[in-house]
């Protein structure tokens, strides 16, 4: 593409500013070579910015306006945007783009200022993953419409028990591939002792289907795992890397028409929507993954014991 196309309305810039910008446009598109659509995006948030400059201190934007910038002249920029009920998001790709404009200005012995960089970018609002239904969650852990084509069968088996344990104990990724051998929920254990963040250790309950997932993984696995090997190894016999799973869950996306937010993450959410909600969607869990016995919520907090002891009390009301 040539760079000509996305020469910069730089709205009343000085010429010494559009030499220096079209130079970067033409580093974008030619050496990092990067999207058009992205490029757009950027000329739009860097000729939003000169346009505030020329107003501000009523004079065209030069390079020496430029490199006299101070953080308070950027912070002032940001504030005006947000009168115009800018996005968080879109501030953030803004800065973003801004800095990346002035650390190639410094490479390329324009000048420098860092006063961009002194200025933090906008903190973007936290998104809480969505939890599957239980339809897609039984075709997820099903494994066989997700698996890649040519993937071995115990590999196969390998990622639907690393699946089954994210969804049906409520791990997160990181605890589920760090277990060793000797961890594995087999041979009727209920219950799984995990270390999760800041070195916590909590107990989770572990439903029949999962235990009968690992077992066939082990049986089908190839590697001769001692106690404190890896639970779950990957084809060289190495622990297994989260991006595996992350792969697995992309190629899921696809297969199932799962959204976006289908991640290993929104499959500990899964869990904790099901298993700790109403009634309703208890039974659809218990239905799904087989059912758990009260005794798998002895590892629990006193407050989520509780808690789940009377969903169970709800779902299962006693004669």
């Amino acid at each position: 593409m040539a760079a000509k196309a996305q020469k910069v309305d730089a709205i009343g810039a000085a010429s010494d500013v559009e030499r220096a910008v079209n130079a970067w446009f033409v580093y974008l598109l030619t050496e990092r070579q990067l999207a058009a659509h992205t490029v757009e995006a950027y000329r739009r948030d860097l000729g939003q910015f000169l346009q505030f400059l020329t107003g501000h201190f009523a004079r065209q934007a030069d390079l020496k306006l430029l490199f006299s910038l101070s953080a308070r002249d950027v912070r002032a920029f940001l504030a005006m945007r947000r009168t115009k009920d800018v996005s968080s998001r879109s501030l953030a790709r803004t800065m973003s783009a801004l800095r990346m404009f002035y650390r190639f200005l410094e490479r390329r012995g324009f000048g420098k200022n860092d006063a961009i960089r002194a200025v933090s970018l906008p903190k973007l609002p936290h998104s809480v993953p969505k939890p599957l239904t239980a339809p897609k969650a039984t075709a997820l852990i099903d494994g066989g419409d997700i698996a890649a084509p040519d993937a071995l069968e115990w590999v196969i088996a390998r990622d639907t028990a690393v699946l089954t344990l994210l969804y049906g104990s409520g791990l997160r990724i990181s605890e589920a591939l760090s277990l060793r051998r000797k961890d594995a929920p087999v041979k009727g254990r209920d219950m799984l002792r995990v270390t999760g963040k800041g070195d916590k250790t909590r107990v989770v309950p572990v439903l029949p289907l999962t235990s009968q997932a690992i077992e066939r993984y082990l049986e089908l696995c190839p590697a001769n795992l001692s106690p404190d090997d890896p639970l779950f190894v990957g084809v060289r016999g190495k622990q297994l890397s989260p991006r595996i799973i992350q792969l697995t869950m992309a190629r899921a996306r696809v297969a199932l028409g799962l959204p976006d937010t289908a991640t290993p993450h929104a499959l500990r959410h899964s869990f904790a929507t099901h298993l700790l909600g109403a009634g309703a969607d208890l039974r659809a869990i218990q239905e799904l993954l087989g059912h758990a016995s009260l005794s798998t919520t002895q590892g629990y907090t006193e407050v989520d014991r509780a808690h789940l002891l009377k969903v169970y009390e709800d779902a299962h009301p006693r004669a």
